[in-house]
């Protein structure tokens, strides 16, 4: 979701476009959000909510734009509350807070389900306790149950281990692992002070999260290990996601034809038990850098 209003909407309008003129809508698995409130986002919906009425708006608007009639997987974007997400390591009470009811949320997602225009429910950007009070009620009500969890997991970034990688296990809530080489960061190209020309964190110096000297420490010895291994830096990033068994997917991003060969690739590769363990090693003397 690009936080500007002339850009936000357009990923869902060319996969429309394209499905309209190939007419191939069974061959895919077809995933959208609906975004809740945040700062600078008054163009969604005068300023999105979780609530029943914003939702059906948003899943309508999102069926119209990609030309089809169901979505295979719809995803709760963030919260309705406040809550430890976006890089935020602990949780802290806001008492100002306006919290749409987790019920609610639910409950009109329901709706969509049973009228046909929703497969399946998942969320994004969760935590422990909102996933469980999401199961909780699709327990008690009989409503959808929450299939996937997209979260940010990589290697700078462990934290769904913490508390949800039992969740996807006993649950059966797979992580649909985004952000898999932190914004570009574990492909070893900004080490060295470099900004490579049109790269992400050059483009966009708000985009912080995976900067820092602890972060270029912790992607510099990753880069020796995976040099060590015959290995991209870039390979041994996705291989590593790709090994974790709590994950479904790893979503890939690429903007050249060459980064897209290099992901797609590194799904072929194996880590060896002595490169899992040497990861390990790394991790716990660079632990959570990037929560």
């Amino acid at each position: 979701m690009p936080p500007r209003a002339e850009t936000q909407g357009l990923t869902e309008t060319y996969l429309g476009n394209w499905l309209a003129q190939r007419g191939r809508r069974d061959d895919l698995v077809i995933a959208t959000k609906v975004a809740g409130p945040g700062n600078g986002l008054s163009y969604l919906r005068g300023g999105p909510r979780l609530t029943r009425e914003h939702i059906r708006e948003a899943c309508e608007t999102s069926l119209r734009r990609l030309q089809t009639d169901y979505i295979d997987l719809y995803q709760v974007h963030w919260p309705d509350r406040s809550a430890n997400f976006f890089g935020k390591l602990g949780y802290q009470r806001n008492p100002k807070e306006t919290m749409t009811p987790i019920e609610e949320t639910l409950e009109a997602l329901d709706e969509l389900v049973r009228e046909g225009k929703v497969r399946h429910v998942g969320l994004s950007n969760e935590t422990p306790w909102g996933t469980m009070e999401y199961l909780r009620l699709s327990r008690e009500k009989g409503w959808p149950r929450v299939v996937s969890i997209q979260n940010p997991y990589n290697l700078l970034n462990r934290t769904f281990e913490a508390g949800l990688a039992e969740f996807a296990h006993r649950e059966h809530t797979g992580l649909l692992a985004y952000s898999p080489l932190g914004f570009g960061v574990l492909t070893g190209k900004y080490l060295g002070g470099k900004w490579p020309e049109k790269a992400r964190l050059t483009l966009y110096e708000r985009f912080s999260r995976y900067t820092g000297d602890r972060a270029s420490d912790a992607t510099r010895a990753y880069a020796d290990l995976a040099h060590q291994h015959g290995l991209t830096p870039a390979q041994l990033a996705l291989a590593f996601v790709n090994s974790r068994e709590f994950v479904t997917s790893n979503i890939i991003g690429a903007t050249t034809m060459e980064q897209l060969q290099e992901n797609i690739g590194s799904a072929e590769v194996r880590l060896s038990p002595d490169l899992l363990e040497a990861i390990e090693a790394i991790h716990n003397e660079f632990t959570y850098p990037c929560p």
